[in-house]
């Protein structure tokens, strides 16, 4: 849509300048009476303002703490918005925020202003504000959306964490096999060609190896490149992103990690979710979304067409096989006693302990891997190339 720099008069007196996007200049002319404003001007830019950049989380938590503080101590909605567009220091969430405001002056409601910005402010975040909205507890929303997003977010970086630390070994690796392969085994093959001894399997394996690295890097770089795109190809089709992501819930150690930060997200989105009034219908399928596993989304989807034709949440969860049976049988409680979301909330605390302490398991059990790799695949190279000047001495001798 283009954008307009709209010049109006408020009912107080006050000349107010902002940028705004619409259809039409008379959409900004109709928007601006209905909030009472006389209307100086209306300019059409010659070219849409587009701020690059991008909103971290720590950006919206804050922005939703702030909001939620505002709103608490009486500051009318759109005041508290307009004030927050101002000191955040995002220049993207400020930009979206003062859409929000214009949005909200028009008489929309902020579930509805905040939804036209996904980049910044999720399905799931929409929902519980529009929840707060209905239930005139907006503030109070505002608060839980602030402490789950703190709480996931720190579940993301946890994962995120344990695969740093092989993806940085493994990297160290290939840079340490290339340079050998390339620089150093090529000096080491002309001082044996001179000698004309005849050298060990090992070494000739090591110096082919080189050889082809050296000749056919680009084939290597090629296949390494095609590869990495046909995998992402794969993982982009529905049976390709079920296959993968169903083999890593496999996985030995890496796939209990997974398990047990799917299960945290799953049961603390649906529990502050229901807890903030969605329906539990919609909540699931908002918590599917979020569940970043295809297998454990298929499950969710399943247990919200159970709970559509009046069967409870747990019977397909069960029968997913991807759910622990602790977690089964609280859920069920939960259903029976009424007291779903609390217990939810209580599943989510006790497994984001268990991916603290299945992190650091995985994290263990590599460390000692890794080293054993790289000295088995560099330490055998180097014996590889010392083998031969092991029987030119004994020759010599």
């Amino acid at each position: 849509m283009p954008a307009f720099t709209y010049t109006a008069r408020t009912a107080a007196g006050e000349l107010r300048t902002a940028t705004v996007e619409a259809a039409t200049a008379q959409d900004v002319v109709a928007q601006l009476r209905r909030q009472r404003m006389t209307v100086v001007k209306v300019d059409e830019n010659a070219k849409p303002k587009k701020i690059k950049g991008s909103i971290k989380m720590r950006d919206i938590v804050i922005f939703t703490r702030q909001f939620s503080t505002m709103i608490n101590a009486g500051l009318p909605l759109v005041q508290a918005l307009d004030i927050l567009a101002k000191q955040t220091e995002n220049k993207v969430l400020a930009a979206a925020t003062r859409d929000i405001v214009f949005d909200v002056e028009s008489g929309h409601t902020v579930a509805d202003a905040l939804s036209k910005h996904p980049k910044a402010f999720s399905e799931l975040y929409v929902n519980m504000v529009a929840a707060g909205e209905a239930g005139g507890i907006l503030d109070t929303i505002l608060m839980r959306l602030a402490t789950f997003m703190e709480k996931n977010d720190a579940l993301i970086r946890k994962v995120k964490g344990a695969m740093i630390y092989p993806a940085v070994i493994m990297s160290v690796a290939v840079i340490a096999i290339a340079v050998l392969l390339i620089f150093v085994i090529p000096v080491f093959e002309t001082m044996f060609a001179g000698v004309g001894l005849a050298l060990p399997l090992p070494t000739r394996i090591v110096i082919g190896a080189s050889d082809f690295l050296r000749t056919y890097w680009w084939a290597v770089g090629a296949t390494i490149g095609a590869g990495v795109w046909l995998g992402k190809r794969y993982y982009a089709t529905n049976g390709g992103k079920l296959a993968i992501d169903r083999a890593l819930l496999r996985f030995p150690v890496l796939g209990d990690v997974l398990r047990k930060s799917a299960v945290s997200r799953f049961t603390r989105t649906l529990g502050t979710l229901i807890s903030s009034g969605v329906s539990i219908l919609d909540g699931l399928e908002i918590t599917a979304k979020t569940a970043g596993n295809r297998v454990i989304q298929d499950a969710i989807m399943q247990s919200r067409a159970s709970i559509a034709g009046g069967d409870t949440i747990a019977a397909p969860l069960q029968k997913s096989a991807v759910f622990p049976p602790m977690v089964i049988s609280m859920i069920a409680v939960g259903e029976q006693t009424g007291g779903l979301d609390e217990m939810l909330s209580k599943i989510a605390d006790f497994y984001d302990e268990e991916v603290d302490a299945a992190v650091s398991g995985l994290l263990s059990l590599l460390e000692p891997i890794m080293i054993v790799f790289l000295g088995v695949i560099v330490g055998g190279m180097v014996v590889a190339m010392y083998l031969p000047i092991f029987d030119m001495i004994n020759a010599v001798q």
